[in-house]
Formats: structure tokens, C-alpha cells, sequence
């Protein structure tokens, strides 16, 4: 648990370092519904992801989001490194709001004061499901509520990623638990 949580820590640094290589990596959705946090918090099961090496292997991998007495958000990760009926590897962190004015935009710590961007690229007004990147392409995530994704939306999804300008050919598909 210990190394997975300093290999995140170590992954996180690397997007918070690298140069941006998208014109527009964290640039959010026009919507017509306002972002609530509110909603967005609980748990969102990733369905798929960029392979990254604080995740490598990892299946079963949910995000658990609540609201902390601070105001900060409680980031809660879990999965499974070696098979579902082994040990849930855990990793707690916190988010913020990258800027009052950009709400959709929030920076994720899991080690002090080092956060690394989260951008919600694309969210659905029932929030049921998410499109997640960083501020390089190297880093991107789809999230549902439930560990199932129906193929029309996923299909909608990594086209929209595609669109732009993420190389999807990276995506791999997240094994949950029947």
C-alpha cells in the first residue's frame, strides 16, 4: 500500500511538471447545466484509463468523493493490484477547487501540498458518468456511478477524447467484480 501510494505520488508530480502538449488539455465543456459539487460527490467507478504507472495492473478501481469539514474534498481510491479476492489497495487524498470561476476544474494531492491538475471534460446534467483529464494528454479517465458502462456512451466518450486530441489507442478497460 505504502508504494502504491509513493508511485502515485511520483505520477502526480510528473503531470504536474510536464510541459502542456494539447492546445486545450483542461479546457472544460460548454454546458448548459452549473457544475454542483454537491452532486459530483460519492463514488465513481473508472471504466476505463491511460495506462500510468501508479495504477498499472489495477482493476476494480473505484474514487470516493466527500466533502471535508475544511471545505477541501476527501479523495478516496481503492482497487485491486493482484486478483478481486485479495486485499483492496487504498489511497486517501484531497481536492480543491482549481479556481472559484472554473469549478470543473479541481487539483488532487495525495502527498502535502503537491496537486496535480483534475479537469472534468465532460459530465452528463445527471452525473452519471465523466470525462477526466489533466493538464497534459498523457492522463485521461472515464468514470461512471455504476461499474458498467453501456457502449453508446463509452463510444460517445472516446470520441469526444478523441476529438480532443487525446490518442485512444492508450485506453484500456478496467475490470470490475460481478
Amino acid at each position: 500500500m505504502k508504494l502504491n501510494l509513493i508511485l502515485l505520488t511520483i505520477g502526480l508530480l510528473f503531470i504536474t511538471c510536464k510541459p502542456q502538449a494539447m492546445e486545450n488539455p483542461d479546457q472544460t465543456i460548454n454546458s448548459e447545466f452549473e457544475f454542483e459539487l454537491e452532486k459530483y460527490l460519492g463514488t465513481w467507478y473508472e471504466i476505463a484509463r491511460f495506462d500510468h504507472s501508479f495504477e498499472r495492473n489495477m482493476q476494480g478501481v473505484t474514487a470516493t468523493y466527500s466533502l471535508r469539514p475544511d471545505g477541501k474534498i476527501k479523495v478516496l481510491n481503492q482497487g485491486y493490484k493482484k486478483g478481486f479476492d485479495e486485499k483492496q489497495s487504498k489511497a486517501v487524498g484531497k481536492a480543491k477547487l482549481a479556481a472559484p470561476d472554473t469549478p470543473r476544474n479541481l487539483k488532487v494531492s495525495f502527498f502535502l501540498f503537491f496537486y496535480a491538475p483534475y479537469n472534468i471534460l465532460e459530465l452528463n446534467k445527471e452525473y452519471t458518468y465523466a470525462l477526466i483529464g489533466s493538464n497534459t494528454d498523457d492522463y485521461l479517465w472515464i468514470l461512471s456511478r455504476t461499474p458498467k458502462m453501456d457502449e453508446a456512451t463509452y463510444n460517445m466518450l472516446v470520441e469526444n477524447a478523441k476529438e480532443r486530441g487525446y490518442d485512444m489507442s492508450k485506453l484500456i478497460k478496467v475490470e470490475h467484480p460481478n
